[in-house]
């Protein structure tokens, strides 16, 4: 008689510790799930720093963040959601099995990830010659007399201008390594796809990819107004 369970065939994509595809998907989102919901708490932790510092040092705050010019954020907002859109239409090609419109929406989505990288590290490179780091960044002082000379109705203190500026580049930061882990994975699944290794019946890995995608936007969608958008209102 025959073992019921050796008529079942499975793909080779189905790892020895699941029982079948629907199980390790399964197991997958969840892992990922559990992920965010780590990183959730971790950004929400800086959200509350910036915005318990914000109530104490407002003047120092609005100040810093009109020194931040709009465009380039906005620009990377655009880029972001477009981003987002391409990752839904990969995973959309991935479930139709339409390969090379998997490639190319893992290619754009890839491009977008590298143009927000690019615009981040010129407007970085923005405040590092204004002497906006905080610290003694690479022989450069931090020093905010420009602020001072802009805005004196604020009185601006160079201490708690600093404590923004370290705000700034701790949440922007951070928020980039994210975009280069996810760069790196969907160079991977470029590769994958390339090798025809996803079909309708397996694509987990570029579904999973695209919520960690999409969890990377979502936090962009919330440092963009906080660190750009206060008090944009005419002094």
């Amino acid at each position: 008689m025959t073992d019921s369970h050796s008529a079942v065939h499975h793909g080779p994509e189905l790892l020895h510790h699941f029982a079948d595809e629907e199980q390790q998907k399964n197991a997958a989102s969840l892992g990922m799930w559990l992920f965010l919901g780590t990183e959730i708490m971790f950004f929400g932790g800086m959200f509350l720093a910036y915005l318990v510092y914000r109530l104490n040092y407002f003047n120092e705050f609005a100040a810093a963040s009109r020194s931040i010019r709009i465009l380039p954020g906005a620009i990377n907002t655009a880029v972001l959601l477009c981003s987002s859109l391409t990752v839904v239409l990969a995973v959309r090609a991935a479930q139709m099995g339409k390969r090379k419109l998997l490639i190319w929406m893992l290619i754009l989505t890839l491009i977008f990830g590298l143009a927000f990288l690019v615009i981040k590290g010129v407007e970085w490179h923005e405040k590092y010659e204004e002497h906006h780091v905080p610290g003694n960044f690479m022989g450069r002082a931090f020093n905010v007399d420009d602020l001072k000379q802009d805005f004196p109705q604020l009185h601006v203190q160079s201490d708690h201008a600093q404590i923004f500026f370290s705000l700034y580049f701790a949440m922007t930061g951070i928020h980039a390594l994210h975009m280069i882990v996810g760069v790196g994975i969907f160079l991977w699944l470029i590769y994958k796809a390339w090798k025809d290794d996803f079909s309708p019946k397996y694509y987990t890995p570029v579904e999973i990819a695209g919520l960690y995608w999409h969890f990377v936007d979502v936090v962009w969608i919330y440092l963009f107004p906080l660190l750009y958008l206060i008090d944009r209102k005419p002094l």
